[in-house]
């Protein structure tokens, strides 16, 4: 028999693709087995927030799973690290990643929210390089969906949609998720925005010397953000945090 597929899964959105594509990513599956394929969903930007809905009611239904970590796919991840860390953490109304609470509505461009009314600043919410949630959030997910509404960004949207819920933000800066890396930093579990050359030296640094940088880079600050007030003073940069 096959071997079991792997936790780790690239979803894609088929609908619209033509017979090629759909011999491509049928060879793929059969050799890796590593894919999930979405056949009501057409891949594309503006679909993203729904093609992430559809992953977590997909995960909800047929996988037995703690923790979902989602990532794009310029996204580094040392997954020895955040699995070793998620076994101490309790399977139960996490989200876990680097926040933001000040981001201001876009109003141009890829990520303009047209529909959006709720505030002149999004809701607080993890960056979308890469956060964690329990299967207990997916699982509200899964039964709210029908409810639920698709703003363009998706993280934008899981902080809106997990905002009244009784959940566990947990603030990160080993999570280097922004719209740019901030750089190089040994202690990162988390690293956005990598070309595949930046990943074949991280993985090939790990294997070689047990860390993450050959070198040790910082292109801008980070910050820890603050719970105790409002969201839009959440997040001052300073020195000496990764």
């Amino acid at each position: 028999p096959p071997p079991p597929p792997p936790w780790s899964r690239f979803v894609v959105g088929t609908a619209g693709l033509g017979a090629e594509e759909l011999r491509s990513l049928e060879l793929e599956q059969s050799r890796h087995r590593d894919l999930l394929l979405l056949p009501e969903l057409r891949d594309s930007y503006e679909n993203l927030t729904a093609k992430v809905l559809a992953t977590y009611v997909w995960l909800d239904a047929h996988l037995d799973f703690q923790f979902a970590l989602k990532a794009d796919d310029d996204t580094f991840v040392r997954l020895d690290v955040l699995v070793e860390e998620l076994r101490a953490k309790e399977p139960r109304r996490l989200y876990w990643g680097f926040f933001s609470g000040r981001g201001r509505v876009k109003s141009g461009g890829k990520w303009k929210e047209s529909a959006w009314l709720l505030c002149d600043y999004y809701l607080p919410y993890a960056l979308g390089g890469g956060y964690v949630i329990s299967a207990d959030l997916v699982r509200y997910l899964r039964l709210s969906s029908d409810y639920l509404n698709l703003w363009q960004s998706e993280d934008v949207s899981l902080g809106v949609w997990l905002a009244p819920i009784d959940v566990k933000r947990v603030h990160d800066p080993r999570f280097d998720t922004e719209y740019k890396s901030r750089g190089c930093n040994n202690r990162y579990i988390v690293t956005h925005k990598q070309s595949i050359e930046d990943m074949l030296e991280k993985h090939q640094t790990l294997a070689k010397e047990g860390k993450l940088c050959k070198e040790e880079v910082k292109l801008r600050l980070s910050y820890m953000y603050d719970w105790g007030v409002p969201p839009s003073q959440c997040c001052q940069r300073k020195d000496g945090i990764p």
